[in-house]
């Protein structure tokens, strides 16, 4: 009888192991740059900035269940006389993910990993417009989901665009 509790035991177990599960084992800055070209001029009240924010995501694989996501945002404030400000922060997290099946991985990797670290990365951005004499940039949320169809349709179109090219 013993053994039968035992051998209950141990199912439970397996199942669990093999539950989907992330680890955020560590994130970082790995660039940032801000720069106010036209201070003091551009911290005077003027015209609502035209706002250009670009966000992109990569990631690679650092070993058997370990990758490093990169998420890289850019915004630039400008008026029609000058810049005001332009701002680049790489922030990356490394993930540890297990129970993941190999087909659903990477949509995993690009979709889940960067919306854990995009927070951190927009509060930074936010505190770095703000220590420029700005007020601060809040972004808004960023589905990723949709940000990575996105990706994969334009891959995909490229893909077909220089299948179909003459030799």
């Amino acid at each position: 009888m013993m053994t039968d509790t035992n051998d209950g035991g141990a199912q439970p177990q397996a199942e669990s192991a093999a539950a989907p599960g992330m680890h955020i084992l560590g994130q970082y800055i790995k660039d940032l740059s801000f720069e106010n070209p036209n201070a003091p001029r551009s911290l005077a009240q003027g015209d609502q900035p035209k706002l250009d924010i670009n966000v992109n995501v990569g990631a690679q694989q650092i070993g058997d269940d370990q990758f490093e996501v990169v998420l890289t945002l850019t915004a630039k404030a400008e008026r029609p006389d000058m810049v005001m400000f332009n701002v680049e922060l790489v922030y990356a997290g490394l993930f540890k993910i297990t129970g993941v099946p190999k087909e659903h991985m990477h949509p995993f990797v690009m979709i889940e990993c960067p919306r854990m670290i995009f927070p951190f990365a927009r509060n930074i951005l936010s505190e770095a417009t703000r220590n420029g004499g700005f007020p601060p940039l809040m972004l808004d949320p960023i589905d990723f989901a949709q940000l990575y169809r996105q990706n994969m349709a334009q891959q995909a179109a490229a893909q077909q665009a220089t299948e179909q090219k003459p030799n």
